[in-house]
């Protein structure tokens, strides 16, 4: 059965930093490509950005330079590092691989 569990989201004050985790079962992250999401109260699903299976990143313009995606193969693990956090920031983040998606991680990004 395929899975993905979020978590690291929490409350943060801008400008800082917080890593969000994706573990992923079922299948292997090395070889997909694995997109991050999030939805903001009252907004549309906004896509952030995506690792490819060469390793290869990109990033939805106002995240680029804040926002970086990693993976760990071993732990079959994919990463959202986020900093320079903003308010605009605050949303729940997902992980999506092909139409499978988790059930998402709180942000909050607020003084």
């Amino acid at each position: 059965e395929v899975q993905l569990v979020e978590s690291g989201g929490g409350l943060v004050q801008p400008g800082g930093s917080l890593r969000l985790s994706c573990g992923a079962s079922g299948f292997t992250v090395t070889r997909s490509v694995m997109s991050w999401f999030r939805q903001a109260p009252g907004k549309e699903s906004e896509w952030v950005g995506a690792i490819y299976s060469d390793g290869d990143t990109n990033y939805e313009a106002a995240m680029k330079g804040r926002f970086t995606i990693s993976r760990d193969d071993a732990k079959n693990t994919v990463y959202l590092q986020m900093d320079n956090l903003k308010p605009e920031d605050t949303a729940v983040y997902y992980c999506q691989w092909r139409s499978v998606r988790g059930q998402g991680t709180q942000v909050t990004v607020s003084s």
